[in-house]
């Protein structure tokens, strides 16, 4: 049986100073819950692992943790649609590593395999240049970044079972499974906690041996409403029939 923890139980695992690494998008597949809790818990000098910044348009999800002033260094492919991520990166309050998407992914599952870095072009010709050591393989050049080591990572799952098996929808998959493989606590914010069984082998995306604890979240109900009420508010569904 897997620790299902409250929301206070779970975010006080993570400690200040830590590397936390969250899921999602721009708001979707983003574990909302437990980023709120921790900006309420205002754990200080974080270094934020994802790859973008907030929903367009308003500060939710992993921009709150910007606009609180908890993060001391943002790795991440972009920070544009964040005001507060911005703000702190161009005042000096906050380092930006910028990183590529893909190599995000890349240096994630390097920690996870226990491998010592990632060998990639992307990025070569550009400033990264400055900031990795390049290298020159049957003709080609590469880039090396270091792996990503999370302390905790912070997951969004639509299901969960008692044993911390996940099933995760879609695209909302993000960059969970490499989060997981990569961090020394895994804890998951589900939409449903159902009984072991109810997910099918072949639905699980991550299993239960990677993840510490489980949350439970707005329901199903809850959570389409919200995001719903946030494409809304924020005009994104605008014209849409």
């Amino acid at each position: 049986m897997k620790a299902v923890l409250s929301l206070q139980e779970a975010i006080s695992k993570v400690k200040p100073g830590n590397v936390v690494g969250i899921s999602g998008f721009l708001a979707v597949g983003e574990p909302l819950e437990l980023i709120e809790e921790l900006v309420r818990q205002n754990q200080q000098d974080l270094t934020l692992v994802s790859v973008v910044t907030s929903h367009p348009g308003k500060e939710v999800g992993v921009g709150r943790l910007c606009e609180n002033h908890q993060v001391k260094k943002y790795v991440a492919a972009h920070i544009g649609t964040s005001p507060a991520a911005q703000k702190a990166y161009f005042s000096g309050e906050m380092e930006v590593e910028f990183t590529p998407m893909g190599t995000v992914v890349e240096r994630l599952h390097a920690a996870g395999a226990g491998l010592g870095g990632v060998l990639t072009p992307t990025g070569v010709g550009t400033i990264l240049e400055n900031e990795h050591e390049k290298v020159v393989r049957n003709g080609r050049e590469y880039l090396i970044y270091d792996p990503l080591k999370l302390d905790v990572a912070l997951i969004k799952a639509t299901k969960a079972d008692k044993y911390g098996n996940l099933y995760i929808d879609g695209t909302t998959k993000n960059i969970s499974l490499q989060l997981a493989l990569a961090a020394d606590t895994v804890i998951v914010e589900t939409n449903e906690i159902v009984e072991v069984g109810e997910i099918k082998p072949d639905d699980i995306y991550i299993p239960g041996i990677l993840v510490d604890y489980v949350v439970q979240g707005l329901t199903p109900e809850e959570h389409h409403k919200m995001m719903g009420d946030l494409w809304t508010e924020t005009n994104k569904l605008a014209g849409v029939k």
